[in-house]
């Protein structure tokens, strides 16, 4: 192949949009290391267009960046993927902190999404889903959150009946139950591809025949459920997009207001007074151990009820992430030290099953059981080879 055939520029988009370092492509491209140079440096080289590239690793590149061969031959890099609207507030330095890898993650699910979509139309008798842009943001926080409440029947009652994960669990029952797909999806697979909930907390795709929501579960756990209501107001809205950051812009504050009026009621506020010692701390830690939630939540509902500042909610804010960060470092230094001592957990396909979520798996393992989805399409949707499809759906890998 002549050495020009191929755009440099094209080759750093494609890594680039994969969200690869130099080092991590080189590797996953097969490079190996000369006398003179590291798999990196002949990567750069090639990048620059100082060293020719063969077809074999063109074809080793379009399946470690996921990208179609013809893609390479482009005569230069195309636009960036359309992400939908981008709805976080984030100043210019942190909204492109991890751009490529947010950008490569949701070309990802939105690729997952239309085939999905396609599956959901060849059904028989199908109908548009009909809360899917059914309010506006003129809709009163009271009435959005009613509105939500009635179509998945949700009770506070459900949700705090256990702990954590068990209010989850149910919350995404009774939305999947409606025809959302509901995905965990916080990397490119990978931890080295992790992408901080500050920059991606959630994504909402808002199709009328297959509407997604995934949540970044990067974050902590007991953040889950109100990303996910707070992702499903925006596919009430009919607003597809990204969320993350603070909630500045007047959609980002709608959502947080209807998904946290859902989540903890005005009446479990009442009384508290903010006297900003030890005190009040343990008292917010209480009506978030009650509700369920996490203590961020319930100093955002005390700053919309006007009992603190926005200066007094930040600082809180701010205050429990830190606190959290500490304490997953400390539970993840514990788990490694378990893991050596007694080696195991949970399989691969479970873990797998439960990032994806019963309705999309059970979707699958009926269009492959009718003979509407290739192993290889069915591996394209779920994300794995085509040789994974059939333990994932069928539930029985260990």
């Amino acid at each position: 192949m002549e050495r020009n055939s191929i755009n440099p520029a094209v080759l750093v988009w494609a890594r680039e949009s994969a969200g690869l370092g130099l080092a991590e492509a080189a590797r996953k491209i097969g490079l190996s290391a000369s006398r003179n140079l590291s798999p990196a440096e002949k990567l750069a080289q090639i990048e620059q267009g100082a060293r020719a590239v063969s077809t074999s690793l063109l074809e080793c590149m379009s399946k470690a960046y996921h990208r179609p061969l013809i893609a390479f031959y482009a005569a230069t890099p195309p636009p960036t993927g359309e992400r939908g609207a981008d709805f976080r507030t984030l100043p210019p330095d942190r909204r492109c902190e991890d751009a490529p890898t947010i950008d490569a993650l949701i070309r990802d699910i939105k690729a997952r999404q239309a085939l999905v979509r396609e599956l959901v139309e060849d059904d028989e008798g199908v109908e548009p889903i009909r809360f899917v842009n059914s309010l506006t943001m003129d809709t009163p926080i009271s009435v959005a959150a009613q509105a939500i409440a009635g179509a998945l029947g949700f009770t506070s009652r459900g949700f705090r009946r256990g702990p954590v994960e068990a209010g989850f669990a149910y919350l995404r029952e009774l939305v999947e139950r409606t025809g959302v797909f509901v995905l965990l999806m916080g990397n490119l697979g990978s931890s080295h591809t992790n992408i901080s909930a500050e920059v991606f907390r959630g994504f909402a795709v808002a199709d009328r025949f297959a509407p997604f929501v995934v949540i970044n579960d990067q974050d902590a756990k007991v953040s889950w459920s109100f990303t996910l209501l707070h992702e499903l107001v925006h596919i009430w809205l009919g607003a597809s997009g990204i969320s993350g950051g603070s909630a500045d812009s007047r959609i980002e504050r709608y959502c947080n207001d209807v998904a946290s009026a859902l989540l903890l009621d005005q009446a479990e506020l009442e009384g508290f007074v903010w006297t900003g010692d030890d005190r009040a701390l343990e008292a917010i830690n209480q009506i978030a151990q009650e509700a369920r939630v996490s203590r961020s939540l319930v100093a955002y509902r005390l700053f919309r009820s006007h009992v603190v500042t926005e200066i007094v909610w930040r600082t809180l804010t701010d205050r429990f992430r830190q606190e959290w960060l500490a304490e997953r470092e400390r539970l993840k230094a514990i788990e490694k030290t378990a893991r050596k001592e007694k080696p195991g957990g949970p399989s691969y396909y479970v873990v797998k099953r439960h990032k994806l979520g019963d309705a999309l798996v059970d979707l699958v393992r009926r269009s492959v059981a009718e003979g509407n989805l290739t192993p290889s399409r069915a591996g394209q949707v779920l994300g794995v080879s085509a040789m994974n499809v059939q333990p994932l759906i069928s539930g029985k890998a260990a």
